[in-house]
Formats: C-alpha cells, sequence, structure tokens
C-alpha cells in the first residue's frame, strides 16, 4: 500500500493540481486532487475550497474549488514520516554577506521612513534561495511536518503557480459557525529548553501594535481579547494575544478577511502607508509570502492562515522568505539576525 507521500510525489510528477495540509496539533493529513488542470480564482467567500491568496490584496486570489477536487483525508501515524536530519549547519550557509547588507540597508531605511512619515510599525522581509540535493519533494513537506507540529503545515502545487509549502504559526482568521477568532502575534525569540523566554520593550511594542490594529479594525465587533502569552512555533517563541468574536453571514466573513489582510503583523501599521512602502523598496516581489491560505467554507468551517514560514520550489533550489517587524526602537544588526533565526529550521529541512 503507498503512502499518501507516494500518493503526492506522483501528483507533482504528473503535474496535477494538489493541496496538502495539517492543522495544529492534528494527526489528520488532508489531500485536495484537482480534477481537471483549470486555474480557478476566489470570486466570492460563499464558495467551497481551498484558498491561496498574495501578499498583494489587489491581485486575484487562487482558489481549489471543492467541487473540482477529490478530498481525502488519513491519519498521519498511519503513513511514513521523515525526521529532520540531525546535520550541523554550516557557517556560510547563513552569512551571506551580500545579503547581510542589503537587509541592515532595507532596515535603515525603514527606521527613517517611521520617523519622517509618523508610522508605527513596518514589516520588512527578505529572499534567501538555496540549493538542496536531490530529494523528493513530498520528504520535505513530511520534514515540515516533523518540525512544527504547532503551525498550519501545508504544500500547494499548480503548473501554472508553482510549488510552495510552508509551516505556519498564525492564524489570520477562523470561522465556525456564528464564532469567529484572530490572533495578534509579533516578536521572535529562540526557543531554550526550560525558559520561557523574556521580552524587551522593543517585542512588547511591536506585538501590541499588531494587537491594536486588530481592535482597530474589528471596532463594531462584541469582542473577547485575551492578555498576549508565549506561543512556540517550532524552534522559536513570539508574543501572542488571541481575540474572539461573532460572524453573522459569509458577507461578513469577506469584510473581516478584507480588514485584516494583509495584517500589520506582516505589513506594518497604518496598513496603507507601511504596505506602499513595502512594495515600492523590498527588492523582490513578495507573491504569496505573507498572503493567506487555508480552507474556505468545509464543514461549515473556515481555517485561513498567514503564509509565513514558507518557501517556493523550483527544482532543486528553494526561495525562502522571511521577515520582522520595524520599529523606531529596531537595532538593524539584529533585525538581520532574526531572519537568520527564522531561516535556520526551513535550511535544516533542505540539508
Amino acid at each position: 500500500m503507498k503512502s499518501i507521500f507516494d500518493k503526492i510525489e506522483q501528483l507533482l510528477q504528473s503535474e496535477t493540481p494538489f493541496v496538502s495540509y495539517r492543522k495544529p496539533m492534528d494527526d489528520k493529513l488532508n489531500l485536495m486532487v484537482q480534477q481537471d488542470s483549470s486555474l480557478y480564482f476566489l470570486e466570492n467567500y460563499s464558495q467551497k475550497g481551498f484558498v491561496f491568496a498574495p501578499f498583494d490584496d489587489r491581485e486575484e486570489k487562487i482558489l481549489f474549488p471543492l467541487e473540482k477536487c477529490e478530498f481525502s483525508s488519513v491519519s498521519i501515524a498511519d503513513s511514513e514520516v521523515h525526521e529532520v536530519p540531525n546535520n550541523e549547519m554550516e557557517e556560510e550557509l547563513i552569512s551571506d554577506e551580500e545579503s547581510r547588507k542589503n537587509h541592515i540597508a532595507l532596515v535603515k531605511k525603514g527606521i527613517d521612513f517611521l520617523r519622517i512619515e509618523k508610522v508605527r510599525k513596518v514589516v520588512l522581509s527578505r529572499k534567501e534561495e538555496v540549493q538542496f540535493d536531490e530529494v523528493f519533494k513530498s520528504v520535505l513537506f513530511s520534514r515540515l511536518m516533523q518540525s512544527y507540529p504547532l503551525a498550519f503545515v501545508s504544500l500547494c502545487y499548480h503548473p501554472k503557480v508553482g510549488l510552495w509549502m510552508g509551516a505556519t504559526p498564525e492564524v489570520l482568521l477562523s470561522a465556525k459557525g456564528k464564532i469567529f477568532k484572530t490572533m495578534a502575534l509579533a516578536g521572535t525569540q529562540l526557543f531554550k529548553e526550560k525558559e520561557q523566554g523574556e521580552w524587551g520593550e522593543k517585542e512588547i511594542e511591536e506585538q501590541q501594535i499588531v494587537t491594536d490594529f486588530i481592535l482597530e479594525q474589528l471596532k463594531g465587533f462584541d469582542l473577547k481579547v485575551s492578555d498576549p502569552f508565549t506561543k512556540k512555533a517550532g524552534s522559536l517563541l513570539h508574543i501572542c494575544t488571541e481575540i474572539e468574536g461573532n460572524l453573522s453571514s459569509n458577507d461578513q466573513l469577506e469584510i473581516l478577511i478584507n480588514k485584516l489582510h494583509p495584517t500589520s503583523a506582516v505589513c506594518g501599521f497604518p496598513k496603507e502607508k507601511a504596505k506602499l512602502f513595502i512594495l515600492n523598496n523590498e527588492e523582490y516581489k513578495r507573491s504569496f509570502y505573507a498572503g493567506f491560505l487555508g480552507e474556505l467554507n468545509i464543514n461549515k468551517v473556515s481555517d485561513l492562515y498567514v503564509n509565513l514560514r514558507c518557501m517556493q520550489i523550483v527544482g532543486q533550489n528553494a526561495s525562502l522568505y522571511i521577515g520582522g517587524g520595524i520599529t523606531l526602537d529596531s537595532d538593524p544588526i539584529s533585525e538581520w539576525e532574526e531572519t537568520v533565526s527564522k531561516s535556520e529550521v526551513m535550511r535544516r529541512v533542505l540539508h
């Protein structure tokens, strides 16, 4: 009997459109195989399927329509899984001097922008190219699931779009019945065994900005807001605030998503000013990085996640997408080092 990972490899080789994903702390791996090769776009939020949306909200959102797909779900325990190799990282892999200089310069420019334009936060990112040895892409996907048990882990493929996979800790919006949930996630540090993490003023302020943005966008909704707490994602820790409210219709679902995306955790605050700076100053196109993805109206549930900790794969090259929130208190060198920490687990998956 072939495992689901063998099936995923066959689908990739036959260039069949599909998505596979595992929700946080779930033992089920879901597979949606599209029955034709058309590229579908989201038309409205009453549709059912898996949505894959780019960072730039002016661009088309891709949909794998449920009615065009064969849906299956298997227990991960019944499938062969692949552990992440315990290889020592070579220093040269994470010390690209040109990338370092470019990102530090971008952060300095971002800090000047904050000061001049009276903007509270802008999120700046970079793309990192990594060559990896010949290996089945399904093995990389399995390793991601092993590395990120608390994340939404996904593999999206369409021959007209390409292959993307990632492991994101951040919920954009989860809606079940009349209840919706979202979160404010920001601040990053490496997880150390038996330590809960100590947060400085910069990280606390950055996360508070994200919380303030969401609460401002959701004015008019009756909300429950948790106290901030430390949330683990792979080998990293973040500060998280959980937010819950009531939802009455799919029209409200669309309104909520449009208000939240792109979130201040991946864009900045105020949103429009920060987004314009990102589009004009990052030296690459984010594409689906920092967009959102997930289930839309499947079994009356919508589970959408911000597309973080992701990579695009072409042949034996992976483009890693990594960034961080910049405030007036940011230190450019520390911001570079944070992106290196964020890319490390992805690199381990590849080598």
